[in-house]
């Protein structure tokens, strides 16, 4: 059955709302300064509220297979370009690999067989996009904190970034879509790296081969097509500093619910 949200769910909900719906991460805005920056201070009084209201180890709401939408609504990018991409689809991922590196004892390189291969978890939850609509799913994948725990995280690390597949701009193959989570989103169990939705192989709008599922936070986060995940100590030294590829356009980077 259904779980109702109660009224500390609610609160939670509507406080971070507030802050993440003045921003759009699917249509571009020009920021001015002051409006960023207070964006930026929103952010944290969301993560705080979420803290405070829920706790760090609260789980997202999940739900019935009878309200699984089919097909599942995808967003932003629906093919990535690029001849690297189109030549793993071509061969049905087979020389796929996951790398996972940064701060870590042990790097890795996972084939998609071989993350099939670990114990997984599935979950019907729904996705929520800043664009102000929602889809529930049924996502399967392995959990983020299994894959880091072969990896072993150094001391030094604190946040874990996802390098994707997907060109954010026509011809400019160096602008590929990135996101970030910190270890206490990392490490919830309900956070995954999904291999299947809704019983079958993730279709390529839905971000295959394999896409991030943190399902405390708004839909820009869950970044699709994933290739790498890289263990870092700050974001002083990727792309814009930010954290992620909107994050740099000025979105929050903490951007719960």
């Amino acid at each position: 059955m259904k779980r109702t949200p109660g009224r500390r769910r609610l609160l939670q909900r509507s406080f971070a709302a507030g802050a993440s719906l003045l921003l759009s991460a699917c249509d571009r805005l020009t920021l001015n300064q002051p409006f960023s920056d207070l964006m930026k201070n929103a952010q944290w009084l969301s993560r705080a509220a979420q803290d405070r209201l829920a706790g760090p180890h609260a789980l997202a709401q999940e739900f019935s297979p009878a309200e699984i939408r089919e097909p599942f609504r995808p967003n932003g990018t629906l093919m990535p370009a690029g001849a690297a991409y189109q030549a793993l689809l071509a061969d049905g991922f087979a020389h796929w690999r996951l790398r996972v590196d940064g701060l870590v004892r042990t790097p890795l390189d996972l084939s998609l067989t071989q993350l099939r291969a670990m114990p997984r978890r599935t979950q019907i939850t729904r996705h929520d996009c800043v664009e102000g609509w929602s889809c529930i799913g049924q996502w399967s994948g392995v959990q983020l904190a299994r894959v880091l725990a072969q990896a072993q995280p150094m001391p030094r690390a604190r946040y874990v970034v996802f390098h994707c597949a997907d060109q954010m701009e026509e011809g400019d193959p160096g602008s590929l879509y990135y996101e970030s989570i910190d270890l206490d989103d990392a490490f919830h169990p309900q956070t995954l790296l999904a291999f299947e939705l809704n019983g079958r192989a993730l279709p390529v709008e839905n971000g295959a081969p394999l896409r991030l599922r943190v399902e405390r936070q708004l839909g820009y986060k869950h970044a699709k097509y994933v290739m790498r995940v890289e263990l870092v100590e700050s974001f002083a030294q990727l792309h814009g500093g930010q954290g992620g590829y909107w994050e740099d356009q000025g979105y929050e980077w903490y951007a719960g619910i």
